[in-house]
């Protein structure tokens, strides 16, 4: 005859698994958060034609993550999205660290030659420069969109959701654009050529935030219905660094 599973346990009885206190909503959104971030990175090496600008592939995906970044501090507060972010850096590094390796690995002969090496480096190979400029961008960028997002709930009590959006997406992305252009090519680019790319790249970005309004207001909606939350940072310490709380 058989007998319940936790019979018998003994001293292991309080090691049973117990429900993580995380809501599947959020983590939907988290991982949707960090996805967008690491794949940025990859199509960011394809140049794109628009209009008389010239812009990463990137820029059709990486603004997503401002988006996701609004709505999980709207709804889940400050200190829930400063977790998110740091967990995208850490992917993020994890990523960059694991391709870099991957690409020092000696090929397999008769399989893969120099050109198939060229290729890879082409595609997935970080110049060191780039890779920091970008990995300065996203924390500076990313956390100053949260920060001024959080501060304008308060200020405005909660209203106005499509001011506060735009808002701090203009900020965020404008810090983000203007380190990570500055950062990876000033001194390759002359100074006027710099400065409009730094422009175009903030002016659609933020235009990006504009036509997802709609998007950002339907996610918030169902998530705070669905999550029974609509968080306000009243007292919270707004240091980046400070993970717990």
């Amino acid at each position: 005859m058989g007998r319940p599973a936790a019979a018998g346990l003994g001293s292991y009885s309080g090691r049973v698994p117990r429900p993580v206190p995380v809501s599947g909503p959020f983590l939907t959104l988290s991982g949707l958060f960090v996805s967008v971030l690491l794949t940025s990175n990859l199509v960011a090496v394809k140049l794109i034609a628009a209009g008389p600008l010239t812009l990463p592939a990137a820029i059709i995906v990486f603004p997503l993550s401002y988006l996701f970044g609004d709505v999980l501090t709207e709804v889940y507060g400050y200190s829930a999205a400063r977790r998110v972010i740091w967990l995208g850096f850490g992917c993020n590094l994890l990523f960059a660290a694991f391709i870099l390796a991957a690409g020092v690995l000696p090929g397999a002969p008769g399989a893969w030659d120099a050109t198939a090496q060229g290729a890879y480096q082409r595609i997935l190979g970080f110049a060191p420069r780039l890779l920091a400029a970008s990995f300065v961008a996203y924390v500076a960028g990313e956390f100053l969109n949260s920060f001024v997002m959080a501060r304008l709930k308060l200020a405005t009590r909660g209203r106005w959701l499509w001011s506060r959006t735009i808002s701090s997406t203009l900020v965020g992305q404008g810090l983000d654009s203007a380190i990570f252009i500055t950062g990876a090519f000033a001194g390759v680019l002359p100074g006027q050529r710099l400065l409009s790319t730094i422009l175009a790249q903030w002016a659609v970005k933020t235009a990006y935030e504009v036509l997802a309004t709609p998007l950002t207001y339907a996610m918030v909606t169902f998530l705070k219905r669905r999550e029974g939350m609509d968080a306000y940072d009243l007292g919270t310490n707004f240091n980046p660094f400070r993970l717990a709380g």
